[in-house]
């Protein structure tokens, strides 16, 4: 055998190991990158699976809160509140507390300003009812204006559930134009 056979065995042998050595770390990382990018898409699930139930438990509270303000409100026309008002009133406003604060940590911001503004409406109109309650209202704090407050939360939560819906992709902004999205929260003063 001379030796350029054997180079040429030698450079053969080599390539063959070679290409098979380059093969198998191709493959290794493509499915690193498949497992990673379904890590990825797990991880993009879980995040809108978490959002979702937050955002349910959101939208239910809120809208309890807001129906226990207004069942609080017709009582104090008609009665003096009794305990098994004020403690559903109270049990009202601790679930929504719990969620809004569970929502802080996990919406995005432009869910968390529609959502904060809710929060501030229903504990503006809680502190309107509570001293109706005590009967030491402000001047301007009547009996008609907890009602109208109370029922401008409304437009406040059609307005959350829009940009939470829009959060999930369940359904774009655009696709309800009749729902002005807020960007403050209208003072005692201001009316919509």
């Amino acid at each position: 055998m001379d030796l350029g056979s054997v180079i040429i065995a030698v450079a053969g042998v080599a390539g063959t190991l070679g290409g098979s050595l380059l093969t198998q770390r191709a493959s290794e990382r493509a499915k690193r990158r498949e497992i990673e990018l379904v890590r990825d898409h797990e991880e993009v699930r879980d995040n809108l699976s978490l959002r979702r139930t937050c955002y349910v438990e959101l939208n239910r509270d809120a809208r309890q809160f807001t129906t226990a303000l207004s069942q609080f409100l017709h009582v104090l026309q008609e009665r003096r509140a009794e305990e098994t008002d004020r403690a559903a009133l109270d049990e009202a406003k601790r679930a929504h507390r719990d969620t809004y604060s569970q929502a802080q940590m996990i919406a995005p911001d432009d869910v968390l300003v529609s959502a904060s503004e809710v929060n501030k409406a229903l504990n503006t109109v809680y502190g309107q009812v509570k001293r109706l309650e005590r009967e030491a209202p402000s001047p301007e704090a009547t009996m008609a204006a907890a009602f109208r407050a109370q029922a401008e939360v409304w437009d406040l939560l059609r307005a959350m559930r829009t940009v939470m819906r829009h959060d999930l992709g369940v359904t774009s902004v655009s696709d309800n134009a009749s729902v002005h999205l807020p960007t403050r929260l209208a003072g005692p003063q201001s009316r919509r």
